[in-house]
């Protein structure tokens, strides 16, 4: 069975939603996501110029890919956050407290703010790493 633990020897990520660290024992899977964005089931952008709406359709999708394999964001140990836009993503990161409120520990990641996507329209892409 896996046991997932924080490893924060400080407390001002906590308002962040994310772990400095994630210590995962005795998994025996890991699951590496590749990076969700805001996206229909046929890869058409959702949701322009909405960063809030396009987290909300993001967590959906890797939501999505994790049930498909018998997991949940409780799994997740890992997410990095490519984004476009850093002041629209510190707007819209209630979505993100929101999302992973309920979780005991907050999966640790990285945020970056980068040029582009794959399409102009895309303001964010997750990428989560998961164990079980």
């Amino acid at each position: 069975m896996v046991t997932i633990n924080a490893v924060n020897p400080w407390q001002w990520q906590d308002a962040l939603s994310f772990a400095q660290g994630v210590e995962a024992r005795g998994a025996e899977r890991v699951l590496f996501c590749a990076g969700q964005t805001s996206v229909d089931a046929g890869g058409n952008v959702l949701h322009a110029g909405d960063m809030a709406a396009q987290l909300e359709q993001a967590f959906d999708n890797l939501e999505t890919v994790l049930a498909k394999a018998g997991l949940t964001l409780a799994n997740v140990v890992r997410l990095n956050y490519y984004v476009t836009d850093m002041r629209a993503f510190f707007e819209a990161a209630p979505v993100v407290g929101n999302r992973l409120a309920a979780l005991t520990v907050k999966p640790s990641g990285t945020l970056l703010g980068i040029t582009g996507l794959f399409h102009p329209d895309a303001l964010i892409e997750i990428e989560a790493t998961a164990v079980a």
